[in-house]
């Protein structure tokens, strides 16, 4: 190895659940070390444009609470989430804001001097706090940037996370790395938080940047834990529509729609009307699949958003309104062309909602993590919230774990850079945008996973580009083979040849893991911490 270094814990990541872990470690005690594959910044969070839903007992509707947020989260997890987790991390949610506002996050205020609330499709209330107007998410990546830099937390800048160490008996030993000019590196530590982000570079359109490939997902299932509710990947319904667009596409957020802008078609006929009681502020499967179905009746690739009646534009939504400008759209007296695009995966890591995985030593949260909290479908802005609240309790789950003498130092039983199979990543994104989207069947799942095997080759992890295209291609087969297991439709998983939604087989997780002989479905279930 090139070098090494030690801690008590490691992060991977550096948005809003990892700096939360790292944060909230640090202040317990323990010796921290963060890796960034990228510079810190470069994540999902600072891209996050909607809010962070939240029910604060002091400023609220007067009819809304924590139940309603409940019960709003269970509907459009379209009965797989967690009823224990969902209540556990919501009602988390008002001192976990409490913490982040104290690290200097600032959020907008209303008229009457409280917070300014928003509301977002699938909540029955403004409990939507913002900041910048639709810049919540890099409001939040600057106060915890900031507070990790001026907490004196190291955070290692551009060294790509290449595989989980472990020692002899199956436990987390640290972390093999790359750094930007590929020199191997051994960060040794018993314990490591995953906070990895998404994985929508799967995918040929996505609203995720480009370092969301997947990495913690790969990292997990080669050392031995479980993934759950991959096929369920949110398709958000409004992205800024270009011909021919790939890669990442400018989300035109869910609150515009709460605000009062309507989907219409290229004929301007409504799009929501008769689909939902809640129209355009249906859950957003709902809404992508009614955007599908009709760009499929008009032959067109695309929709509008007309806003052109909502006051003051420019100053309430700056970030989509620069984008639609720089796309030579005018929101004020133009609709805005919009479709769907790879948004936000609802399953990931198995965890407990402290972030616990199977696998002693390791934790993941964030988007990485599959809590319980989402189901088949994550509501709206729920997602921030989740990074600050399991971030935290992972942090304190390792400190607790600590004490209890279950994290010592162990050697590592292997440190050189494995070798894995990668697939020329457009022809990956090519192929899943076509078999693995919004419309899914089993004469396409099948083909898809045939042709990704086809291309496949066995290099060692030796650059950044290598060790995310593996990773790419691990979870492309995962979310795969559980799309063509769950022969139904639920949430945002949509099967043409099984539209229908089947809970007597299928009202439960498909919880996956890596076995020597190919992907091994576990049990009926996933057994849950309860908060």
């Amino acid at each position: 190895m090139s070098w090494e270094a030690a801690a008590d814990l490691v992060v991977v990541g550096t948005g809003v659940a990892g700096l939360t872990a790292a944060l909230r470690g640090r202040e317990l005690g323990l010796r921290v070390l963060v890796v960034s594959k990228d510079a810190p910044a470069a994540g999902n969070t600072g891209w996050a444009q909607g809010g962070i839903a939240v029910v604060r007992p002091d400023e609220r509707d007067a009819a809304d609470d924590l139940e309603r947020h409940v019960e709003d989260t269970l509907t459009a997890g379209a009965g797989l989430c967690s009823p224990a987790a969902v209540r556990g991390v919501l009602a988390d949610g008002p001192e976990a804001i409490a913490r982040l506002r104290a690290t200097g996050a600032v959020f907008d205020p209303g008229a009457d001097g409280a917070l300014a609330r928003t509301r977002e499709g699938g909540h029955s209330a403004f409990r939507v706090i913002h900041a910048g107007g639709d810049a919540t998410g890099a409001e939040v990546q600057r106060a915890l940037s900031a507070a990790a830099r001026d907490g004196g937390v190291p955070v290692l800048e551009r060294h790509c996370a290449v595989e989980l160490l472990r020692a002899d008996d199956g436990a987390i030993a640290g972390l093999l790395t790359l750094d930007g000019e590929g020199n191997p590196g051994v960060l040794r530590a018993p314990a490591v938080v995953l906070a990895t982000g998404g994985l929508g570079q799967l995918y040929a359109a996505t609203t995720n940047p480009e370092v969301s490939t997947a990495d913690g997902i790969a990292l997990a299932l080669r050392a031995g834990a479980s993934v759950a509710d991959l096929e369920f990947v949110q398709f958000h319904p409004t992205v800024l529509h270009a011909p021919d667009a790939r890669g990442h596409r400018p989300l035109v957020t869910e609150a515009v729609r709460g605000e009062g802008a309507v989907l219409v078609d290229v004929r301007g006929r409504p799009v929501m009307a008769g689909e939902h009681p809640l129209a355009d502020l249906a859950p957003r499967d709902v809404v992508a699949a009614a955007i599908g179905r009709r760009t499929a009746a008009t032959g067109t690739d695309h929709v509008y958003l007309d806003a052109t009646g909502l006051d003051g534009f420019a100053r309430r939504f700056p970030t989509v309104h620069a984008a639609c400008r720089a796309a030579g759209i005018d929101p004020a007296t133009e609709p805005i062309p919009v479709t769907s695009a790879a948004h936000y995966s609802c399953g990931g890591v198995v965890t407990t909602v402290d972030g616990r995985t199977a696998v002693p030593g390791l934790y993941a949260a964030g988007e990485v993590a599959c809590t319980g909290l989402h189901g088949a479908n994550r509501l709206a802005s729920n997602s921030l919230l989740e990074g600050l609240v399991v971030g935290g309790r992972a942090a304190e789950a390792v400190a607790q774990d600590r004490r209890r003498g279950l994290l010592v130092r162990r050697p590592a039983a292997e440190t050189a850079p494995p070798a894995q199979a990668v697939v020329d990543r457009e022809l990956l994104q090519r192929t899943m945008s076509r078999a693995a989207g919004i419309g899914r069947d089993a004469a396409g799942l099948a083909g898809a996973a045939a042709e990704l095997e086809r291309h496949a080759v066995v290099r060692p992890l030796r650059d950044r580009r290598t060790v995310e295209d593996s990773a790419l291609a691990l979870t492309a087969r995962a979310l795969l083979a559980a799309a063509a297991e769950r022969t139904e439709s639920r949430g945002c998983h949509r099967r043409t040849d099984h539209p229908g939604t089947d809970d007597l087989r299928w009202r439960r997780s498909l919880v996956l893991r890596l076995d020597v002989s190919g992907w091994l479905f576990t049990g009926t279930g996933i057994a849950r911490a309860a908060a």
